[in-house]
């Protein structure tokens, strides 16, 4: 039997994963969620009033779309409208993550990357 076979699968990830440069850069930087502490800018601010703001105009309007094809008898409002307005809210979603998802995504991914490699190494030292 190879040794390769006798190191069991979660060791095996766990290196894997540990080896990669982003994993080794954010165990090195010791990677932490401290920028969620300083009071957010505008362009985040204006990400979160926008993904807000895509739920609104979603799945209501939608159903207010079909709600008005039903009473004016014109079921093409609501077979042209509702994906029209589905995409639209679908582009002020992204928008929104776009301007406040993109830097805080990265931070929290760099963490839980350190967090977990960390742990990880933990269980298999034991």
């Amino acid at each position: 039997m190879s040794a390769m076979r006798r190191i069991p699968f979660i060791a095996r990830v766990v290196d894997r994963i540990a080896d990669t440069p982003y994993a080794r850069k954010a165990v090195e930087e010791k990677a932490d969620l401290s920028a969620f502490k300083g009071k957010p800018s505008f362009r985040v601010l204006l990400g979160v009033f926008l993904i807000g703001f895509s739920y609104v105009i979603g799945w209501p309007a939608i159903s207010a779309l079909t709600a008005l094809s039903v009473y004016f008898g014109e079921p093409l409002l609501a077979l042209v409208g509702g994906p029209v307005m589905y995409g639209l809210s679908h582009l002020v979603f992204m928008a929104g993550m776009v301007l406040s998802g993109a830097k805080y995504s990265a931070i929290f991914m760099r963490w839980a990357t350190r967090m977990l490699v960390e742990k990880l190494n933990r269980k298999k030292a034991l």
